[in-house]
């Protein structure tokens, strides 16, 4: 048996969503293969909306900059997600724990596994590696990723290699406009 905390898997997914929101329910269920869960999920003609609630709700909790605040957000999310871990072993993966109710619909799934994924993240990497771009912080930068700390020093502050090199020119160029 195995335990399959939902840590960083969850929250990367939630992020991928959050960044670059599917166009069909499809879409979504293919993300969700990608990050390697295998489940079945019966289709509903307001999943694709519901989720998009799911993702916004989650946004809240990347959004909120006090740790105080931010556990209140994800405790609220995580208390309407609620069900009780079970042992299952299904589509070959082994035995293993869910965090969620055996049958649920996609956006069901998706807020159980997201809220308990990023609960597990932030108190297992710390409260502060969940947030938006640095690059975006500046006025007038386009860029508003969420970025999703996995890294081991515990320092990622840019959603990709781009926006980093983006701000190092604009601090740079700063720089150099005071030193003349």
């Amino acid at each position: 048996m195995h335990l399959n905390p939902y840590g960083e898997y969850a929250v990367v997914l939630a992020a991928s969503l959050a960044n670059d929101w599917p166009a069909t329910r499809a879409e979504i269920e293919t993300r969700t293969r990608d990050v390697g869960m295998t489940m079945e999920f019966d289709e509903a003609s307001d999943d694709h909306a519901l989720a998009r609630t799911v993702i916004d709700e989650w946004l809240t909790v990347v959004d909120a900059s006090d740790p105080q605040e931010r556990a209140r957000l994800l405790n609220a999310q995580m208390a309407t997600a609620s069900a009780y871990p079970r042992l299952i072993d299904h589509d070959g993966e082994g035995w293993h724990l869910h965090y969620r109710a055996e049958e649920k619909s996609l956006p069901d799934v998706l807020r159980s596994i997201i809220s308990v994924g990023t609960a597990l993240h932030l108190t297992t990497r710390g409260m502060h590696r969940l947030g938006r771009c640095a690059a975006g912080q500046v006025p007038g930068d386009p860029c508003s990723a969420v970025v999703v700390d996995i890294t081991r020093n515990g320092r990622q502050r840019y959603c990709s290699v781009r926006c980093a090199n983006r701000d190092a020119v604009r601090r740079h160029r700063a720089k150099a406009k005071l030193d003349r």
